[in-house]
């Protein structure tokens, strides 16, 4: 076979997200092929548009297909079966070809895979993709890492089939080694967060406020029109109008209330913890998730606590929900905040050499967690590329000082009335502790010392000190 006759790209993994790349890749003028051993995905794959797209389901085959150097994209579920298709691969590949990592994988095995492959002289690239099946097909954000010289073979077919934004496609090499698959993992985090501070919205809305679906609807579609303008806030207005052909009510009445994770969100706090660095909207929204899968459990716990009794909610809905538009955007700029700034700690840490501003840039569009306010986060590092944190920022300070009133009116009425809002408190505790010069952690230490003889700093002085404290109290 002539090399010009052969495909430019490779995919291992023919599920949804696998196929639409390939239709992606097919729109944009390349010859593609996939390969899966299910041969009802490959047959499917095969009529969507033979000219441009083969499907495999002999692997020497579906290798032999490719030009050199071959590149090929792993779509499958992370963790051993990553590690089982890489070793399938070395047996068919030769040094100098690429391997792309495309799922979620860990960023802990993707540096592994990076030294592993690079020593046996394979190019790695982890990359991660976002925007579903939707983004896969018409424009995704893709953040690649790992070999940058294998990044610019790719890069041509990358930047056609990424969404584009103002002219500039949302993929960017990220930064060495695994930053591609720790930028996605960050930006699930974060995913998880606004998940959450949207069904603490819900919530409110509905239990607080007692208000009809179709209102809920509105005020959903009415923020999407502004500054709250993304995409988890558009579906949730779609999710908020959607009944089953000749039903009542809403199909998300009947949808059980037991959220699943795939363990990004874990992830991203495992990983902050390791970085000594606070995420607490991530945090507990991964908590919530966990504890809403102890339905039996909450279920009991219902009957034995049931609602107080004499708590009345507001009767001025639109002052309410003015409010809580002013706290959701207060939470919600807290939640990407704390994100970025497990992305600088880690550039400090690891040495990736992540550009901030590139990857607010690709998060604009494509992605799940695209949103007007990304142009904010754009602009702040683009206005000073070592900015620490979002909370410093001149534009970004003013809109959460203007803010600030409605989280604090919403989580004291929310609380006094028993409705659940962890993630609207925990942006809320998170910066008041942030805005506080002396917070109360010289007590703690004190009683590390104490019962530990753990020491302590004093103001202004240096060197660590420990004390006897039971002999001064005798």
């Amino acid at each position: 076979m002539n090399t010009e006759h052969k495909n430019a790209f490779g995919m291992i993994g023919l599920g949804t997200m696998g196929s639409n790349l390939l239709q992606n890749i097919a729109d944009h003028g390349y010859k593609c092929a996939g390969y899966d051993i299910s041969t009802d995905k490959v047959a499917a794959l095969n009529k969507l548009n033979p000219e441009a797209i083969q499907g495999f389901t002999d692997m020497n085959d579906f290798i032999d297909s490719l030009s050199s150097p071959k590149v090929v994209m792993l779509l499958v579920p992370a963790g051993k079966i990553v590690d089982g298709v890489i070793e399938e691969l070395l047996e068919v590949l030769e040094k100098g070809d690429i391997i792309i990592d495309g799922g979620n994988s860990h960023f802990i095995d993707t540096d592994r895979r990076f030294k592993d492959l690079e020593k046996q002289g394979y190019h790695f690239i982890g990359m991660g993709v976002s925007g579903g099946e939707e983004g896969a097909r018409r424009g995704p954000s893709m953040m690649p890492g790992g070999d940058q010289n294998a990044y610019e073979i790719v890069k041509p077919i990358l930047t056609k089939i990424a969404a584009q934004v103002k002219g500039d496609p949302t993929v960017a090499y990220m930064g060495e080694r695994s930053a591609g698959h720790f930028v996605k993992m960050v930006h699930n985090g974060i995913e998880y967060a606004i998940m959450q501070l949207i069904s603490e919205t819900y919530e409110i809305l509905k239990n607080g406020l007692h208000m009809r679906p179709d209102a809920i609807h509105t005020i959903f579609k009415e923020w999407n029109e502004g500054r709250l303008q993304s995409y988890l806030i558009e579906i949730t207005r779609d999710i908020l109008a959607y009944k089953k052909k000749g039903s009542d009510h809403l199909l998300l009445d009947d949808i059980k209330d037991e959220a699943k994770s795939k363990g990004t969100g874990k992830w991203t706090s495992q990983a902050a913890m390791d970085l000594n660095l606070p995420i607490p909207i991530i945090d507990i929204a991964v908590s919530m998730r966990d504890l809403s899968k102890y339905k039996n459990l909450r279920t009991k716990a219902s009957k034995l606590y049931p609602d107080s009794e004499g708590t009345h909610p507001s009767h001025n809905n639109d002052e309410q929900v003015h409010q809580l538009e002013l706290a959701f955007y207060f939470a919600m700029v807290s939640a990407y905040a704390q994100g970025m700034h497990l992305l600088h700690r880690a550039n400090e840490v690891y040495d990736y050499k992540l550009n901030l501003d590139v990857i607010a840039k690709i998060w604009r569009g494509g992605c799940i967690i695209r949103s007007k306010f990304l142009e904010d986060i754009y602009g702040a590092y683009q206005n000073n590329a070592k900015l620490e944190h979002l909370f410093i920022d001149s534009a970004i300070h003013q809109n959460l000082r203007e803010s600030t009133q409605g989280i604090r009116s919403i989580v004291s009425e929310a609380t006094q009335n028993g409705i659940a809002v962890p993630a609207f408190a925990a942006a809320l505790g998170y910066f008041d502790n942030f805005r506080n010069e002396n917070m109360p952690a010289n007590l703690i230490q004190a009683q590390r010392d104490y019962f530990g003889s753990h020491t302590y700093e004093l103001k202004g002085k240096e060197g660590t000190f420990h004390t006897e404290w039971e002999a001064g109290n005798s």
